[in-house]
C-alpha cells in the first residue's frame, strides 16, 4: 500500500489490515476496511468468567489518563503501545488472521486499538477489555460476546464511524468513554488522535457506531 494512503488510514485510526501480506481489496474504503477483513473471525477467545469483573472502571480510566500527551514519532510509531503489542502473543494471532507477516509490520501502524488494548493490559483487565490491532474485529469480539450496545457508559470501549453509520464493518477509530455529557456528546480518551497523540476529546454521539462493555468490578 502506498505510503500516502497508509498515512491517511493512520489519520483515520483504522488498522486497515495494512498490507500484512494481504492485498487490499478493490472495494476497500479510504479508511482501509475491506470486505474480506470485515468477515474474518476475531480469533480472540471469549471472556473467561473467572477473570472478568476484577478491575474497576476508575482503575482503567486512570491508566488511560496517565498516557495523555504521549505522541507518535515522525513515522507514525514509536509509542509504548506499538512496542508492547509487537512483543505480545496477540500480534502473532492477528498477523495470521490478517494475512501473515512479522510483528515489525505493526511498528508504524495506526495505533488507536493498540492503545486501548495496552490500557486494558496495564490495568489488569485484558480479559474483559480485550486486545486487538484492528478496530472492526475488536468491535466484533464485543458483539460476539454479547457485550455490545448503544449506551455510553464510563469505561466502555467506543467505536467510531466518521460517516455516522452503525455498521461494524465501517468502523474507523476506537477509544475509551470517560463520561456521557448528556448533551449528545461524550468525553473520551483516545490514542492516535489529533496529531498522533493520546488525548482527551469531546465527540458527538452521531459518530459512534457502538460501544463494547468490559465487565468491571462494582
Amino acid at each position: 500500500m502506498a505510503n500516502n494512503i497508509f498515512k491517511r488510514a493512520s489519520s483515520r485510526s483504522n488498522i486497515v489490515t495494512f498490507a500484512l501480506g494481504l492485498s487490499v481489496a478493490a472495494g476497500a474504503t479510504l479508511g482501509g476496511t475491506s470486505a474480506m477483513a470485515a468477515e474474518l473471525p476475531s480469533q480472540q477467545k471469549p471472556v473467561p468468567a473467572a477473570q472478568a469483573g476484577k478491575v474497576s472502571t476508575q482503575s482503567v480510566l486512570r491508566v488511560a489518563e496517565s498516557q495523555i500527551g504521549v505522541k507518535e514519532n515522525a513515522a507514525g510509531g514509536g509509542t509504548p503501545y506499538h512496542s508492547w503489542y509487537m512483543s505480545s502473543p496477540r500480534a502473532g494471532e492477528t498477523l495470521a488472521r490478517d494475512g501473515g507477516g512479522q510483528p515489525a509490520l505493526y511498528a508504524n501502524a495506526p495505533w488507536c486499538a493498540m492503545f486501548v488494548s495496552w490500557v486494558g493490559e496495564k490495568a489488569g483487565a485484558r480479559a474483559s477489555v480485550g486486545w486487538d490491532a484492528y478496530t472492526v474485529t475488536y468491535a466484533g469480539w464485543f458483539k460476539d460476546n454479547n457485550r455490545w450496545g448503544g449506551e455510553a457508559k464510563p469505561g466502555s470501549v467506543v467505536f467510531f464511524d466518521w460517516n455516522g453509520a452503525k455498521d461494524i464493518s465501517g468502523i474507523d477509530h476506537v477509544g475509551l468513554v470517560k463520561k456521557d455529557n448528556g448533551d449528545g456528546t461524550i468525553t473520551t480518551i483516545e490514542g492516535n488522535t489529533g496529531n498522533g497523540k493520546v488525548e482527551e476529546r469531546v465527540r458527538p454521539t452521531s459518530q459512534v457506531a457502538g460501544y463494547g462493555y468490559p465487565e468491571y468490578a462494582a
